[in-house]
Order: structure tokens, then sequence, then C-alpha cells
């Protein structure tokens, strides 16, 4: 079966293909920390027999979470979870007159026994990073390059930190 760097371990599906533009942080993410993922571009509404096929062959073909992003009604990310086992994340995408408000209540509001992981509107770099902490617990490397990445980010607050307190503000000091 190879290992696990070989293997497409998160399937990513849009509603349209006019989201990719508001989910590229979700890419570079999967990207740096070297997790390889596919790509769908699949309508809810419009072609609900490929996604349902979509859905049905993920598991085989070795996904291990999904992430969906759809804005308006946003129903992508509580159908896919209908229709499988493993853990789905949802990224509601700033659309319409509600610019995404729509899409985060529609993505957080699932009835009991349908979870669906939600993020902000257009957060698809947390959704990234979630799927890559759902994918730790079994994969050391990648928990390795988790914590590896959160003591950067660390270190980046510390550094502009530093930067402020050159420019003469009373920093507090550790």
């Amino acid at each position: 079966m190879g290992n696990k760097e070989d293997k497409i371990r998160v399937g990513v599906v849009l509603g349209s293909v006019s989201d990719i533009g508001k989910v590229k942080d979700l890419f570079q993410i999967l990207d740096e920390f070297e997790v390889r993922y596919e790509l769908a571009i699949i309508s809810a509404h419009r072609t609900h027999a490929l996604l349902e096929e979509y859905a049905r062959s993920a598991v085989s073909r070795s996904i291990e979470v999904i992430i969906a992003a759809a804005g308006l009604s946003a129903a992508l990310p509580g159908v896919l979870a209908a229709l499988v086992d493993i853990p789905v994340i949802g990224i509601p995408v700033s659309a319409g007159p509600l610019n995404g408000v729509d899409a985060l209540l529609s993505i957080a509001q699932m009835p009991p026994g349908i979870p669906v992981a939600t993020v902000g509107i257009d957060g698809s770099k947390n959704a990234g990073l979630l799927a890559v902490r759902i994918l730790a617990l079994t994969d050391d490397v990648l928990g390795e390059r988790l914590v590896q990445y959160k003591k950067d980010m660390a270190d980046g607050v510390l550094k502009k930190a530093l930067d402020v307190k050159k420019e003469g503000y009373p920093i507090w000091e550790i």
C-alpha cells in the first residue's frame, strides 16, 4: 500500500470553481506539511450523483479527511458528512448578500449525528491545519512537523515583539 506520504490523504471538494481563490491558503498549508491531496469541483445541488460517487469511493482511495468549501446555502460539507464516516471540515466561503454568514450558519448547524468541523468564513488556512492535526494523530512525522510549525509561529510573535521594543515601546519582559 506504500507509506503515508505516497497516498492522497485529503480530499478537497469545492462547490464551484469560483471558490478556488478563497482556499489558496489551504493548498499552501497542505503543501508545506507535505500532505498529498486531491481537488474535486462538485456541486451538492447540480451534480448530486457525482458527489455520492466521490463520497462512496473516498476511503477506498485512501482519503482520511475531507475538506469542503462552499458559499451561500453551503450544503456541500453537510451532504458529504452524511455520506462518509471520516472527518469532514467545512469552510464557509464569503459570497452573496450575507458575505458568508449564511454559509457559516449552514455548515455549523448540522443535525445530531452528522458532525462537520467548521472553521471561520474563508478560514482555509485553519481548515488545512485542522486536517494536519487529525492526520498527525496517527503519523508521528506529521506530528513533529506540526510541533515545529507551532514553534516557528511562537518565535515569529516574539520577534515582532522585539521589533516593537526597538521602536521604544515599553514591552513586558519575560
